[in-house]
């Protein structure tokens, strides 16, 4: 992987127990920055943790987020302490509400007050809702179509209004579909549930699960399955960091983060076959309301700003890393 060049920085990683967070604290401490993960442990995992200084503590606690930020020397923050789950946000607006918009704007109050003025937003494609366009560049309308989406957006705006303020420093990464497992297979997806196709497919492959269902096999697409834009873990974290070093130019950055391809649910479950060398029941059902034929990034900005690309944009190996995870934990993290 290419190093990204730049001052060493005492970095909060709001979320760094998480499939992204944990893999964000690994790239950071190997580029010889100073990562802090500050994390609750509600959804992360003590062991996808590297070695780094852990607080443990919940965004909720505006005492002890400022009293981290200043004891420490925090000089910038990556937030990935959301909650993900599309359906769930239906479900419970409210809990999404609440630690997803509530919790960050405690946040960026407490680094306001901490004087800590760079900030790292894991942001989402899901801020678009149905996309008028593919691919899908970042002016394109945002139009949330649950409250997932939503809260994201009303992050972005209310980071926008302290960067207009001059408080903040700030890029929001709208990532398409994080996958693989991180450094080379070392550090990969356990959520519960799980929800992401690649490793749902592999959970089929390791017997874990009894089939792989097909949402929809009537999509106006070349073999009649969703496509989506898929992007390797080392490659989303690289942006993050190329993105931190550019706030020392620009204030405001916003990029979508993908390939710009993409792969329909029947050429990721050949991935896995191939990869594995196993096969595994397929169930055709129907298709599941609000899910887009087609959903790929336009990164052209990314790749022009950061001078960022994906070092592993093909299907197979993106899944390879994450096989040899799931295969070496096949019941994930244990904790």
């Amino acid at each position: 992987m290419k190093t990204v060049h730049g001052k060493p920085m005492k970095v909060l990683v709001c979320g760094g127990a998480g499939y992204i967070g944990s893999n964000m604290t690994a790239l950071l401490a190997r580029e010889g920055h100073e990562p802090v993960v500050y994390d609750n442990f509600s959804k992360g995992h003590r062991g996808a943790v590297p070695d780094a200084r852990v607080v443990e503590g919940d965004l909720a606690d505006r005492a002890l987020l400022v009293r981290t930020l200043g004891e420490l020397g925090i000089e910038a923050v990556m937030h990935f302490a959301a909650f993900i789950e599309v359906g769930e946000s239906v479900r419970e607006p409210l809990k999404y509400y609440e630690n997803n918009f509530s919790n960050t704007q405690t946040l960026l109050s407490a680094l306001q007050e901490a004087g800590v003025g760079k900030f790292v937003f894991s942001s989402t494609a899901a801020v678009y809702g149905m996309p008028r366009q593919v691919p899908i560049p970042e002016a394109a309308p945002k139009e949330p179509i649950n409250p997932y989406g939503q809260t994201k957006l009303a992050v972005e705006q209310m980071c926008h209004w302290q960067a207009q303020a001059g408080r903040l420093r700030y890029a929001a990464l709208r990532y398409f579909n994080a996958c693989g497992a991180g450094d080379d297979g070392a550090r990969g997806e356990d959520h519960h549930p799980e929800s992401h196709l690649i490793p749902l497919i592999i959970q089929a492959a390791l017997g874990k699960r009894a089939d792989i269902k097909i949402y929809g096999t009537d999509y106006p697409t070349p073999d009649g399955t969703c496509i989506r834009d898929y992007i390797y873990i080392d490659d989303l974290c690289r942006a993050h960091l190329l993105a931190l070093r550019r706030l020392d130019e620009q204030a405001e950055l916003v990029y979508n983060l993908g390939n710009g391809q993409g792969y329909s649910v029947r050429q990721v479950i050949d991935a896995v076959r191939r990869v594995s060398g196993r096969d595994f029941k397929i169930t055709e059902v129907e298709r599941r309301p609000g899910d887009p034929p087609v959903l790929t990034s336009d990164a052209t900005r990314a790749r022009a700003e950061l001078g960022w690309q994906p070092e592993k944009p093909d299907l197979e190996d993106m899944v390879a890393t994450a096989w040899k995870w799931h295969s070496e934990h096949p019941d994930g993290y244990c904790d």
